[in-house]
């Protein structure tokens, strides 16, 4: 027995049987676990809403930062759209999963905490009023019953006691009979001892059978009022039961995306992004716009110009408005270090009849030591075909320049630009990048460099290597060091 009747201290529990006295706590007890588990059930579903709201927040987080590697990547076309449309997908879905969060918590877990408030009421000396009506309720039943089995308990008792003395006595009378030296007055007072305990056996055996007459005549009503108020604490977790049912049911609708027509109409989209993508329309696409199909100023002759008859820095060269584009571009492994957007770099309108071709955006800051004609002959080199069986015929020495320093007044170039200082930045490389030109650096993806200059227009900022190397770079292969 789990415990025991306050009317009953002393019975003797002989099974773990419902009717015995005081295991009803245990239906009693049913009542408070209701309670706990209203509770777990709302921290569970607290917990999945959590959950759905942090893999909501990190797509989001994916779909912002791959939407902007690949704007910045190499990737171009339709085959770029159609990447693009994963972070769609992320995005849309992200959405969903906020959503299941938002039901989670405002159906299902405010549903079950009004359920729990209207179902358990809490007492102000502790407890559940339902808890202790259950338990009064036992105890009414069980008050009448529980009496008279303490009543049979004690008739037993005696019983059994008088049954052992006569036993007893019995035996002293027997050894006494083998006795010489008893006199007959003391086997007398043995004899009266029996008998008489004979009788008490007798008495005791009639009251004890008396006792569970009476025990068995209150049992069917016992059954009945024990039956009665369990009944009742059914009833009541019969409604806690159907109403867990119900609520597994409603969580079980807002986890279910499968059943959710956009949900569906995400993955339908996301398919035909995808099956958009056409390999011979991107190949067309970069053949107009950074192949063969390009337009070219052809060099023709033309008259000397007072205009060419000095040198330009680089970066007044950067500046200029019409010209070829040029990329900075090798490949590594599976790498593509193609710069996305190329940069149109060229001479002013008034320049482009003396230099018909754009010229290299990487050539160093310090050398200034060739005219503009024989500058940009030396940068339509670098981006041809020629460059490594002409690529001597095409050079010039810087002191053969002569406009290296000074203009005919002797004063310094005004096309020369101080370098501003900036604030050094560590930044990591986001792909492979081989130098063009001997200013240039050159990294793998993953290595790190400092920057030491901002970008500039034309999309390149200088660095400086772990190894003390400093050169050019382009501005969107590298992303900083957080």
């Amino acid at each position: 027995m789990s415990g025991s009747y306050d009317d009953s201290v002393g019975v003797e529990v002989s099974s773990d049987s419902f009717w015995e006295v005081g295991n009803y706590k245990r239906t009693v007890k049913r009542i408070d676990d209701g309670y706990r588990l209203c509770s777990d059930l709302m921290n569970c579903i607290h917990e999945r809403a959590r959950i759905e709201k942090g893999y909501a927040q990190q797509l989001t987080e994916w779909a912002k930062r791959w939407k902007q590697l690949v704007e910045k990547g190499p990737q171009y076309g339709t085959v770029e759209k159609a990447w693009h449309a994963f972070m769609s997908e992320a995005e849309k879905v992200s959405e969903l999963h906020l959503e299941v969060k938002g039901a989670l918590m405002n159906e299902d877990f405010e549903k079950i905490k009004n359920w729990q408030k209207d179902s358990f009421h809490k007492q102000m000396i502790g407890g559940f009023k339902e808890t202790k009506e259950a338990e009064d309720g036992f105890r009414k039943a069980q008050k009448p019953w529980a009496k008279k089995l303490k009543e049979v308990e004690a008739a037993k008792k005696a019983y059994h006691a008088a049954c052992k003395e006569e036993k007893l006595a019995i035996s002293r009378e027997t050894n006494s009979k083998a006795d010489p030296a008893l006199n007959p007055e003391q086997l007398k007072k043995l004899q009266d001892k029996v008998d008489k305990s004979k009788q008490d056996v007798l008495k005791t055996k009639e009251k004890y059978e008396k006792s569970l007459k009476d025990l068995d005549n209150t049992t069917p009503q016992y059954m009945e009022n024990m039956e009665q108020v369990f009944e009742q604490c059914q009833q009541f977790e019969e409604k806690r039961l159907r109403f867990f049912r119900e609520v597994l049911l409603e969580v079980q609708k807002h986890l279910d995306l499968s059943t959710v027509a956009s949900y569906k109409n995400i993955y339908r989209d996301l398919e035909q992004n995808i099956k958009v993508a056409d390999a011979v329309e991107d190949l067309r696409w970069f053949r107009a716009n950074h192949g063969p199909g390009m337009s070219m100023n052809w060099p023709q002759f033309e008259d000397w110009s007072a205009d060419l008859n000095r040198t330009l820095s680089r970066r007044e060269k950067k500046k200029a408005a019409d010209g070829v584009t040029l990329t900075g571009i090798n490949q590594t492994g599976d790498q593509v270090s193609q710069q996305k957007n190329s940069s149109n770099l060229s001479v002013p309108s008034n320049s482009v009849q003396s230099v018909q071709s754009s010229y290299n955006p990487f050539e160093d800051e310090e050398d200034t030591g060739s005219t503009v004609s024989e500058k940009e002959d030396n940068k339509i080199k670098n981006v041809s075909s020629y460059e490594k069986s002409y690529g001597a015929e095409w050079s010039d020495e810087e002191t053969n320049n002569p406009f290296s320093s000074n203009d005919a007044q002797g004063e310094t170039n005004p096309f020369d630009e101080e370098t501003s200082p900036t604030t050094e930045v560590r930044v990591r490389a986001l792909y492979d990048y081989e130098g063009q030109e001997h200013d240039e650096l050159s990294f793998k993806t993953g290595e790190e460099l400092t920057k030491v200059e901002d970008e500039d227009e034309q999309g390149w900022c200088k660095g400086r290597l772990d190894n003390g190397q400093v050169g050019l770079y382009p501005a969107n292969y590298v992303e900083p060091i957080q």
